[in-house]
């Protein structure tokens, strides 16, 4: 397979820690992945590890951390991780106090450890002011207090854009199950005009093609295209119905 150049727009779905599964997208040419921590079977080893691998092979590294706590956030930071994703913000008073955790003091909260991201030395000014600048911290808005407060949590300095979860805002919008209907599109797009009012990217996992379609007409900043379960299964489908339709077919005589 011919390596193409990476679009950090596109971006893959990760549940598990698999080499491979990151050396084949960036090969196709997804810029970015999204760790499913929180869901999925990712340790600290594992996180160590994996972390400067894809952003070795030139991958963006969306961390989606374990819960809304300091110790999941500063870890995935220490790793070198691109961006945490915080999943379960509850309101606008939530995100602030949660995603201070992403941002040096004055700006925030963080904590410094020295080790990958200082290059396992000291830190400067100068590198306090690059760490909170480049390491982009996004609040998912998958509760409806969230979705409610959406203005509000954008305008937070310690928060550089959001991380959509459809399916989670689904059911916490009394919708039950998340079936890309007419209210679920209604709230992407409030998601999408307050980003745009604030002047800060969004992010959508965007399964089906009208997400997608949606995701580009309304600016989102990256498209989570693929899963890595859904992509697993629709590669094993696809030949082994080929050849049930073929032996499922009454014999020709030669």
């Amino acid at each position: 397979m011919q390596r193409q150049s990476a679009d950090r727009r596109f971006a893959v779905w990760l549940s598990d820690p698999s080499f491979a599964a990151v050396e084949i997208a960036r090969g196709i040419g997804y810029g970015a992945v999204v760790l499913d921590i929180e869901h999925g079977s990712f340790d600290l080893a594992d996180l160590e590890r994996f972390i400067p691998f894809s952003k070795a092979l030139g991958l963006e590294v969306l961390a989606k951390v374990l819960g809304p706590e300091r110790g999941p956030i500063q870890q995935a930071l220490d790793f070198g991780a691109d961006t945490v994703v915080i999943p379960h913000v509850a309101s606008a008073e939530h995100a602030e106090q949660v995603t201070a955790f992403a941002k040096f003091p004055p700006l925030g909260d963080r904590s410094f450890a020295g080790g990958r991201t200082t290059g396992y030395g000291g830190f400067t000014d100068a590198w306090v002011a690059e760490q909170d600048a480049h390491t982009r911290c996004l609040p998912m808005i998958e509760d409806a207090g969230a979705l409610d407060d959406i203005a509000e949590i954008l305008a937070l300095d310690t928060v550089d854009g959001v991380f959509v979860g459809p399916s989670d805002l689904s059911l916490r919008r009394k919708r039950g199950a998340y079936s890309r209907e007419e209210g679920d599109f209604a709230d992407l797009k409030t998601v999408a005009d307050a980003a745009a009012a604030a002047g800060k990217p969004w992010v959508l996992p965007a399964w089906s093609p009208e997400e997608k379609e949606f995701a580009v007409r309304h600016g989102a900043d990256q498209l989570v295209l693929t899963m890595q379960h859904g992509a697993l299964a629709a590669g094993f489908a696809a030949p082994f119905e080929q050849m049930a339709a073929l032996t499922a077919a009454p014999p020709t005589d030669r």
